[in-house]
């Protein structure tokens, strides 16, 4: 906008010094030409009265040398024949005028000015005692013809482009009037996007920009309300859940002993860590940086507690690399949750008997990414797109289709990506890519709109499954 404003400016103001400076120019140059020829003229008017008087050569010649233009050699007097008296006629000083040009004044009376070389001549007749015309001719030269013109277009020139500099100096203090409000409140949406909720634009500048200024402040404010809203409404839902949480404590307590009495009493005591977990996320008022955790660690743990129910229901499970430390940037309890929805999925929606496996692929500091693929050899996947929209898995009664898009919130956090596709195991992979450069300032949209070019052309299973 500000440079527009200053072109703009620019052609308006080159356009009206154009319009004034160059019919200036000309007549400038117009002024110059007539002064050289009037003072020709004066010149060549003293040697009227000498002629009047005697057409003596000797008495011309003083009164020729007596002008400046003669004593500079640029008068001559053409004198012509008295009657009777053939031969009689004389030139005095250098000419430059063509004969012809002498005849055709001497005939027409008044005075002509004919090229010469180097410059003009102007001719002027003047009428003898004798009834006889002679021409005066006067030398000018092309430079007293131009003396001063090229000064007076170069101040001319000067003046014109001093106007222009002196109006895009007010256009650019405009623009920056105009842009300034615009830059901060293209600044403050992007703050408000990454999380700073308390950033507010100044209302000042033009009347439109204030009037945007004021709706963005105003949309702010309503989105700190929202989420406040939503952060209560998330830490009362979670509040209900320990009056179920303390029965099933009371129950698991009356269980006595037992690797299955443990490990409810453990799956317990997590859920109502989980639970308190929720409740003071919730309750917090501003976002925090996780300082990551270890995946391999936390695979091993969900892999442990998951496999009691794998065991139970003769499933084949699989693992690797997660035999050496690979350092993420989630949260651990994230990571776990994570992890546990699709570990879940597989167990809700494949046959007793599928067999699964976990692999983590850290690519290093080439990559910075952790590629960790969750696989089953069940049916797969009918529609991958459905799956990873918020709410729109089918997963039948108990299931409310959250789980991928919460992997995929994980995933997206760090800059990754979450990809649903056919495994080696002949159903269903999942490949949750985490970045290491800690990109989550990427374009949630466009993620998923690449995410739907890759799925695209895939071969889908006959049979429907959704997780």
């Amino acid at each position: 906008m500000r440079w527009a404003l200053v072109k703009v400016c620019l052609a308006v103001t080159a356009m009206v010094v154009v319009a004034f400076a160059v019919p200036l120019g000309l007549v400038v140059k117009e002024l110059a030409r007539d002064r050289a020829f009037a003072d020709a003229e004066r010149q060549a008017a003293t040697i009227g009265p000498a002629l009047a008087i005697t057409t003596e050569r000797a008495r011309l010649q003083r009164a020729v040398a007596s002008t400046q233009a003669g004593g500079d050699g640029r008068m001559a007097v053409h004198v012509p024949d008295e009657p009777g008296e053939p031969g009689s006629g004389y030139d005095l000083g250098k000419s430059r005028a063509a004969k012809g040009e002498l005849a055709t004044a001497r005939r027409l009376g008044r005075a002509s000015v004919s090229a010469a070389p180097g410059g003009y001549a102007l001719l002027q007749p003047t009428a003898l005692s004798s009834g006889q015309v002679a021409v005066v001719e006067v030398y000018v030269p092309r430079g007293v013809v131009t003396s001063g013109v090229t000064t007076s277009w170069l101040v001319l020139a000067g003046v014109g482009l001093a106007l222009i500099v002196g109006a895009v100096a007010p256009a650019d203090r405009l623009g920056t009037r105009l842009v300034r409000p615009a830059g901060r409140l293209a600044e403050a949406a992007h703050d408000l996007g990454h999380g700073e909720l308390g950033v507010r634009v100044p209302e000042d500048g033009p009347a439109e920009l204030r009037a945007a200024a004021a709706a963005f402040n105003s949309m702010a404010d309503q989105v700190v309300q929202l989420l406040a809203g939503e952060r209560e409404l998330a830490a009362d839902l979670s509040h209900r859940l320990r009056t179920p949480l303390t029965v099933l404590r009371l129950n698991a307590a009356s269980l006595g002993e037992g690797p299955a009495a443990d490990q409810t009493r453990a799956a317990v005591a997590q859920l109502e860590g989980e639970v308190d977990q929720i409740i003071r996320t919730a309750r917090q008022q501003k976002t925090h940086t996780p300082s990551g955790c270890d995946a391999s660690e936390v695979i091993r743990d969900r892999m442990e507690f998951w496999s009691a129910l794998a065991e139970d229901e003769d499933r084949t499970v699989r693992l690797a690399g997660v035999d050496r430390t690979v350092r993420v940037p989630v949260a651990r309890p994230e990571l776990g949750a994570a992890l546990d929805a699709l570990l879940g999925n597989v167990f809700r929606h494949t046959p007793e008997g599928t067999a699964l496996a976990v692999d983590v692929h850290d690519g290093g500091d080439a990559s910075n990414s952790v590629i960790i693929l969750v696989s089953d050899a069940g049916p797969g996947i009918a529609d991958p797109d459905a799956a990873l929209r918020r709410g729109h898995g089918d997963g039948g009664p108990g299931s409310t289709g959250l789980g991928l898009d919460i992997v995929r919130r994980v995933a997206e956090s760090t800059g990754g990506d979450l990809r649903i596709g056919r495994s080696v195991l002949g159903g269903t992979e999942v490949r949750v890519w985490l970045s290491l450069n800690g990109g989550g300032s990427a374009d949630p949209g466009q993620r998923r709109r690449g995410r739907k070019r890759k799925t695209r052309g895939r071969t889908r299973p006959k049979e429907p499954a959704e997780h």
